[in-house]
């Protein structure tokens, strides 16, 4: 959506009604704080504005990687324990996060994502019983900018949603300021190799149903490997 006062406020008063319903809400920014060289919201800005005045009868925290690993699981666990109503956070909340009463998120500058991290992000809520909503706020109006939106309302698969990104933004360079997305690969070709990328996935399925902990000897490098990963990415 694009955003005037008006938007702001409904989307504000929308936040406020789920959390005194008893849910919590995810508020993720593409900047950990304010940049001179880039329009977009960051998560210390919001935080203050959030904090002291828009959501100030709430508990409100947040979240970014440059934070100490200590702090951010000590974070983490007082939202999953329900003694943090919102978390203003970057990407970080990608990976490896499960708070079912979580039903609101709000994506600042979604045009400055990638289509496939907007689909990893909006995959942490929805996780619980409870009706839940993922509101994307950007900024432009361009035709780019209005499909991609779109593609993002009409469907959840997330192979459809990574070849529409390709289609809509080329296989060039995914990291820099612009936006936030997935990476190349160093052999594949995202676009051209969707049927190999697919069949990747159903062996992984299919290796996960027979060792969710990959702890058969045979799967220990690649356990290694994700973990190796993993621990890459919570840096962000």
């Amino acid at each position: 959506m694009q955003f005037g006062l008006e938007l702001e406020d409904r989307v504000n008063n929308f936040i406020k009604k789920q959390i005194k319903e008893g849910r919590q809400a995810y508020i993720v920014c593409p900047l950990v704080e304010e940049s001179e060289e880039i329009d977009a919201k960051s998560v210390l800005e919001l935080f203050e504005k959030y904090k002291e005045e828009v959501f100030s009868e709430f508990r409100v925290e947040y979240m970014h990687g440059k934070l100490k690993q200590k702090e951010k699981d000590k974070i983490m666990n007082e939202f999953k324990d329900g003694k943090i109503d919102i978390l203003i956070s970057t990407t970080v909340i990608e990976v490896g996060v499960n708070v079912p009463n979580a039903s609101v998120m709000v994506i600042q500058n979604a045009e400055r994502f990638g289509l496939a991290a907007l689909h990893q992000l909006r995959g942490r809520v929805g996780r619980g019983e409870y009706k839940s909503y993922c509101i994307l706020k950007y900024q432009g109006k361009s035709d780019n900018i209005r499909q991609r939106m779109k593609i993002m309302q009409e469907t959840n698969d997330g192979f459809l949603i990574s070849e529409k990104d390709l289609e809509l933004r080329g296989s060039g360079e995914f990291f820099g300021t612009k936006q936030h997305g997935i990476p190349e690969f160093k052999v594949a070709n995202l676009f051209e190799d969707m049927e190999i990328l697919k069949a990747a996935q159903n062996l992984a399925m299919k290796i996960l149903q027979g060792d969710p902990n990959l702890e058969n000897e045979q799967n220990l490098l690649l356990k290694k490997t994700i973990n190796k990963k993993y621990s890459e990415k919570i840096q962000m």
